[in-house]
């Protein structure tokens, strides 16, 4: 087998396809799961703080009536 034949049958081989496609699929999820984290991020500060300033200004009995 000389070298062009080796090189020919190498870049017909479609064994590495699936393993770049599930490459390409996982970095998409991932993006996707940032894009949102980020703009998800500032709505839940607000929220955070709305909760936090309620708790703050709640009184809690600590007696039985």
């Amino acid at each position: 087998m000389n070298m062009r034949s080796g090189l020919l049958q190498f870049f017909a081989e479609e064994d590495g396809a699936v393993t770049v496609d599930w490459v390409v699929l996982t970095a998409a999820v991932v993006g996707l799961g940032v894009a949102v984290l980020s703009s998800v991020t500032s709505g839940t500060s607000t929220v955070t703080s709305a909760v936090s300033t309620h708790m703050s200004n709640t009184t809690v009995t600590t007696t039985f009536p």
